[in-house]
């Protein structure tokens, strides 16, 4: 027969409870600790790791032409990464100091920033008639209609200020990733086996092909949805450039923002175009539209084919997963929003098996 708990085995059960408590609560501590030690670095390492991921075989390509020399394979991927980052942003301080010579140039003749509106305006069914009559407004009378929109626009000048610290702060940290990312380059070999091995604990065998579709994914998004933006924003820029169009590094950039959020370099095109069309000349214009079109639709043809490349899950859910974690956690989520949503993709279809 089952005999009571004693006040000894109480006493025993109580301190052993209390042991265990001590030791998880101290354990806890400790990892608490060290997350608030390295959280500062946490984001910079994070990018380091993924770029260093995207890259590898652009690395590993070199690693063999150049007899192995890991270091000097690194330290070539480095700066053809820091070249890719810095070049467009001297193009752009360039483009954007052409930019204010042009604002200067317009206000010293009494020019107006808005050209005329074509007559052709009016005949746009519905808005044609509201739209001619607001852009004579403005164009005749810019500084009136700046004081009649006064506080939007210091509200949206607010905001573009605000986002271009951030952007400049975010280079910053994006330059200095490029930099960490070389270094784990270095030490790529040993840094998959621990990550296999912490893989394995985790989740057993699994684990090994959980790391495998984790690179494949890091790489489909950067090729799928940065790359492209990156092409379409450098193919743009470099029409602009050639046609002439002020500033046209700034809306290379804009266009390469909206590309990667998926609106598109479409607005930004387009709005150049029309420009073009107003001021530039007709051939010009022409040549310009002929450049820019493929731009406006090459990424439905490539984003499927680089998103879906040996990629372990559907290509839906890796983009999902992009454009997700983008919204939710900005550009660092382009890439863990993908891996996530694709390993717990996986997951349910493991659980949906047994």
């Amino acid at each position: 027969m089952e005999q009571p708990n004693t006040p000894a085995g109480d006493h025993d059960y109580v301190k052993k409870s209390l042991e265990v408590a001590i030791k998880v609560g101290l354990a806890l501590g400790l990892v608490a600790w060290c997350f608030m030690i390295i959280h500062p670095f946490m984001m910079i390492t994070l990018w380091g790791i993924i770029l260093a991921v995207a890259v590898y075989p652009l690395f590993a390509m070199l690693k063999s032409w150049l007899g192995n020399r890991t270091k000097l394979a690194a330290a070539l991927v480095t700066l053809l990464l820091l070249a890719i980052i810095l070049v467009p942003i001297l193009l752009l301080g360039g483009s954007l100091s052409d930019a204010v010579k042009f604002v200067k140039e317009f206000m010293t003749t009494g020019q107006s920033l808005i050209p005329p509106p074509p007559d052709s305006v009016k005949e746009w069914p519905l808005v044609g008639a509201t739209v001619h009559a607001q852009w004579v407004n403005a164009s005749d009378n810019l500084a009136g209609v700046v004081q009649e929109y006064k506080p939007q626009l210091m509200a949206g000048l607010s905001w573009f200020l605000s986002a271009l610290t951030n952007a400049g702060v975010g280079v910053l940290m994006f330059l200095v990733s490029i930099i960490i990312s070389g270094i784990f380059l270095v030490f790529a070999n040993a840094g998959a086996e621990t990550t296999r091995r912490i893989a394995v604990r985790l989740m057993g065998p699994k684990g090994i092909e959980t790391v495998s579709n984790a690179e494949i994914t890091i790489r489909n998004v950067a090729r799928g949805i940065l790359g492209i933006a990156f092409l379409q924003a450098f193919l743009a820029g470099l029409g602009f450039l050639v046609a002439g169009i002020p500033g046209a590094g700034l809306w290379a950039l804009i266009g390469f923002v909206m590309a990667i959020v998926q609106i598109g370099v479409g607005p930004v095109v387009i709005g150049v175009l029309i420009y073009a069309f107003l001021k530039l000349g007709t051939l010009t214009a022409i040549l310009l539209t002929i450049w820019c079109a493929p731009l406006l639709v090459i990424d439905n043809v490539l984003k499927p084919l680089m998103l879906g490349r040996g990629a372990p899950v559907p290509m839906l859910v890796i983009f999902l997963g992009a454009i997700g974690g983008f919204i939710g956690f900005g550009t660092i989520g382009l890439f863990v929003g993908a891996v996530v949503l694709s390993l717990g993709y996986n997951l349910f279809l493991l659980w949906l098996k047994n």
